[in-house]
């Protein structure tokens, strides 16, 4: 591209994972398998979470928003990934660049506060039981979502706006499988610095606020569970966490390994396998971490099925 506002720009090339057919072919199958088992995984939660009373309790109210986040993160970047393996088409409109950009950004951010939310109703849960119904009331769980929602918009809009000011003329071609911001910020021909700044800071306080909270309400739990005098009470109190630290652990580690750096660390192939595992094994696995580990999940899909039975007989 010759010298020009990014708003002349009208389309990129997406570099993608690979330009071998035959891994390509490998590539589009598994990607589809994870992507339909990612649906139908994150479906099943927010359908037996609403259908089961009880299950009408904050830690679920939680982890249906996050299966629905993580039905929204595999939609965002999963179909444009298997066209491109598919049609080898990988070409991306500038607005759809731009808003597959900034709804990933959104999203994943949203998660981040998602995930220190239902580790402080974790906190709650098993350092003050007793009080447990007053402090996580509907309004609070109501505002904790809201609040996150409205965080990860708001990073989501000011990343916007700082990548919309700049001035794109090195390249079209997008050295990952997805618009991101590193890439993106590849690509100009004037100083980046500023928007690296920006991006950085604002990106390193959303996730240092919640992985303060986090670290926090964990240190907290450790410490009560410490003070458990029987064994079975003390497994019994980390069994309640341990599924959701798990999916922290992974998340995080994904996550910031890739997103909280300069450009200048930008590592095409490393950066690649980081970015297909948080886009799209996680949203796939955190079913399965909060559901197979979780007797209360099972025996809602147990009673969900027998009143789908005893209806059907019914009818």
């Amino acid at each position: 591209m010759d010298s020009r506002n990014s708003t002349n720009v009208f389309d990129f090339l997406l570099m993608g994972l690979t330009d071998s057919e035959t891994i390509r072919q490998v590539l589009f199958i598994l990607f589809l398998l994870i992507y339909l088992i990612t649906l139908l995984g994150n479906a099943a939660i927010i359908v037996i979470i609403c259908l089961d009373l009880q299950l009408h309790t904050p830690m679920y109210f939680f982890l249906s928003h996050l299966s629905f986040l993580d039905l929204s993160y595999s939609r965002v970047i999963t179909p444009k990934t298997l066209e491109s393996l598919l049609t080898c088409n990988r070409s991306i409109s500038f607005i759809g660049c731009f808003t597959q950009m900034s709804f990933f950004l959104f999203l994943a951010v949203t998660e981040f506060f998602f995930l220190s939310s239902m580790a402080y109703d974790r906190y709650v849960a098993i350092c003050n039981p007793l009080h447990y119904p007053v402090v996580m009331s509907r309004r609070l769980c109501c505002t904790l979502i809201t609040g996150s929602y409205t965080i990860g918009f708001t990073e989501s809009l000011v990343n916007l706006l700082c990548m919309s000011s700049l001035r794109l003329c090195n390249s079209n071609v997008v050295n990952h499988f997805f618009c991101d911001t590193t890439p993106i910020l590849a690509l100009s021909c004037t100083d980046t610095r500023d928007v690296e700044i920006i991006i950085l800071v604002i990106g390193s306080l959303n996730v240092m606020v919640s992985f303060t909270t986090i670290s926090v309400s964990y240190g907290s739990i450790l410490s009560t569970i410490l003070k458990i005098n029987s064994t079975s009470g003390k497994r019994k109190a980390f069994s309640t966490c341990a599924s959701h630290l798990l999916g922290v652990t992974i998340y995080y580690g994904s996550t910031v390994f890739t997103y909280l750096k300069p450009k200048r660390s930008y590592s095409l192939g490393k950066d690649q396998v980081a970015s297909v595992f948080y886009t799209m094994v996680i949203p796939m696995l955190n079913p399965l971490i909060y559901s197979l580990r979780n007797k209360e999940v099972k025996n809602a899909f147990i009673r969900v099925m027998q009143k789908r039975e005893v209806f059907r007989q019914q009818k």
